[in-house]
């Protein structure tokens, strides 16, 4: 079928091993910050806490978008990082200013990806910038990673429980038992650089049980 680990954007031989500890370290830093969510809010008080925690804190307009783990881990990521066509790069927005990554929660990872505009929607094309897209990492289903790619078709595939999204469309499921479309992250070029331009377009998480 197709499918690529989505974490990294070079999927080169001399590349593999680098990826394979990589995409692991990815994976426990998504599990770590998931652990987290739920340890804050098994009580009042850690609600409250996680509230005041800007690293918890939701995307925020002027935010930019940074390499989670490996090598590159915090460094700014351009549009040059994205390849055209897929596929996608998970990223942490970060506060430019205060330079807090906005990573102790696993439903602040983004998916980055870059098309060229004439292959996306209307709809997709206006929340866009330079061809760039975002959507929330977490499927909407049971709240797993999306880190797959299905090379193919060009969409987004999550592992769990095979659901396809396509990103060309405002990630509108095209297979799966995802009840919902990923939600879409508003971007924009700030003096060149990718920024948020507004909040999640939808819910952010799996279906609550």
């Amino acid at each position: 079928m197709g499918l690529a680990d989505g974490t990294s954007s070079d999927d080169s031989p001399r590349r593999r091993p680098r990826d394979s500890r990589e995409r692991t370290q990815g994976r426990r830093a998504f599990l770590t910050a998931a652990l987290g969510l739920g340890l804050c809010f098994s009580s009042p008080e850690g609600a409250f806490a996680l509230a005041d925690d800007p690293r918890t804190a939701r995307p925020r307009v002027g935010d930019v978008f940074v390499f989670p783990f490996g090598e590159r881990e915090g460094q700014i990521v351009t549009p040059a990082d994205l390849p055209l066509g897929g596929p996608q790069q998970q990223a942490y927005p970060m506060d430019p200013s205060a330079k807090v990554v906005r990573n102790g929660s696993a439903l602040n990872l983004v998916l980055l990806i870059r098309f060229d505009p004439a292959e996306m929607t209307d709809e997709t094309r206006a929340l866009a910038a330079d061809g760039v897209v975002a959507y929330s990492a977490v499927c909407t289903h049971q709240g797993c990673p999306v880190s797959m790619w299905q090379a193919q078709a060009k969409n987004l595939f999550c592992a769990c429980h095979a659901t396809q999204f396509d990103p060309r469309d405002h990630a509108r499921v095209v297979d799966g038992p995802a009840p919902r479309r990923l939600p879409m992250l508003p971007v924009r070029m700030t003096n060149g650089v990718l920024t948020v331009a507004g909040e999640f377009t939808g819910r952010v998480g799996g279906e609550r049980l």
